[in-house]
């Protein structure tokens, strides 16, 4: 991650402070107000209770992204897929290299202890990766889980129903042992990216980090459990799942921008920290477009992937202003195309697909006004709705208030479309505003 930030730098994309900042909401402040206003990445330098500098807002914007895998901010769907095919890289995916010499050990008090919302039950780790083996075939595992801090011996991890981390868990109970896992906090970007991908279930994503680098991804060996990680990561967190075990963690501000209450959740035993000299610790305020943004990428580019297999005139699927909404782009082939297209998404994207809009080729889907547009204009709220009721979600909720799903035709009806012609004023693009009133 070192690497990437020293180009950020470079290019004076990096805002730097050295003022003092309060690990209690104060960073989280700061973070939010700036990627509400320039959105660029910030390093905090001098933050109270540790000596490791923090940097925010690493990933939070689409062409920082797009930079990271030499593509352009909208190929996404397009190469994606391509970028992270298994097997596109030649010889192998992970490559072991001995202990750095640049390792110190550290406890978890020493890291930034980091409280983001108001109502938070404590400090939380936002960034951090599990990485996990499959306990029966040794297949590795990358995913995000908030871990709340306790002490330096226990952190309670909230572990979701449908992540394979959770299964992983769930299996190595059922045989009757913990379940060994590494905290990766700052590892290198393909690694942070590789773990948004919903790949299958006997996918190593390790290789799909590989094979978004284009090179092997260096493996060095734990102190104290028998896992490899990836050798360039900033600070490693070593431990276990403990069997049969939950206890209270929580309330804390979760993605969807509600508090989740207070639930007993899986507990992480600490066994050892390491840190490499000059670390810089990577936070994500949650629920902030760093968070959501790999994941929107990464179930957009999926669901391209499928519908595209099935169904002509796909031309490009963007999951905006969050997760939860698919806009799709499609070229008309035929009377009901759009229609099909809805039934295709809610079909591959059963998790998390709750709402599909779909547009002409005219339309930019990157633009919510845009997309807003078609369905004011081109929609019938009585003949282009559509309504799955009843339909389970991801999110396992006592209420269901997530259930059900709605699609929405806003493309120009197909026999008479070129009754929708949009309006061009010629020459627009062209005009020098200085050349009539000046700079």
């Amino acid at each position: 991650m070192r690497h990437y930030l020293e180009r950020l730098r470079q290019r004076g994309e990096l805002l730097v402070t050295h003022r003092p900042v309060a690990a209690r909401h104060e960073l989280a402040a700061v973070t939010e107000k700036v990627q509400r206003t320039s959105n660029r990445p910030i390093l905090f330098t001098n933050v109270e209770g540790t000596e490791l500098p923090v940097l925010t807002n690493t990933y939070g914007s689409r062409e920082r992204l797009a930079d990271i895998l030499g593509i352009g901010p909208r190929d996404f769907c397009r190469k994606w897929n391509e970028l992270a095919n298994l097997g596109g890289l030649e010889g192998p995916a992970k490559r072991s290299v001995p202990m750095p010499n640049d390792l110190r050990d550290a406890k978890v008090s020493d890291l930034p202890l980091l409280t983001y919302s108001e109502r938070d039950g404590g400090p939380y780790f936002t960034s951090a990766l599990f990485l996990a083996e499959e306990p029966e075939t040794g297949v590795p595992n990358l995913s995000f889980h908030r871990s709340m801090f306790v002490s330096d011996e226990e952190l309670r991890c909230r572990l979701a129903p449908t992540h394979h981390l959770t299964m992983y868990h769930e299996k190595a109970e059922r045989m009757g042992r913990p379940l060994e896992a590494a905290m990766l906090i700052g590892p290198q970007p393909e690694v942070f990216l590789a773990a948004a991908a919903p790949v299958p279930y006997e996918t190593d994503e390790l290789e799909v980090a590989a094979n978004l680098a284009g090179a092997p991804v260096e493996m060095r060996p734990c102190k104290h459990i028998d896992l490899m990680v990836p050798a360039s990561t900033e600070v490693v967190i070593e431990g276990r799942f403990l069997a049969n075990e939950r206890r209270p963690e929580g309330p804390f501000g979760e993605f969807m921008g509600y508090y989740v209450p207070v639930g007993d959740n899986a507990v992480f035993e600490v066994l050892g920290v390491s840190v490499r000299e000059d670390a810089v610790f990577h936070s994500i305020n949650c629920g902030s477009a760093e968070e959501v943004l790999t994941l929107e990428l990464s179930i957009a580019a999926t669901t391209y992937s499928r519908i595209s297999a099935v169904l002509p005139g796909i031309l490009d699927v963007a999951c905006l202003p969050f997760v939860l909404q698919t806009v799709v782009q499609i070229r008309q082939e035929f009377e009901g195309h759009a229609r099909q297209v809805i039934l295709s998404v809610f079909g591959n994207s059963p998790v998390w697909a709750k709402y599909c809009i779909v547009v002409d080729e005219d339309v930019d889907l990157y633009d919510l006004h845009e997309v807003s547009w078609a369905v004011m204009t081109r929609a019938r709220p009585d003949r282009d709705v559509i309504i799955v009721p009843e339909t389970p979600s991801f999110y396992r909720d006592a209420h269901h208030d997530h259930w059900g799903r709605m699609g929405i035709d806003a493309t120009a009806p197909f026999p008479r479309r070129e009754q929708f012609l949009r309006k061009v004023v010629p020459g627009v693009d062209e005009v020098d505003l200085d050349a009539y009133f000046g700079s």
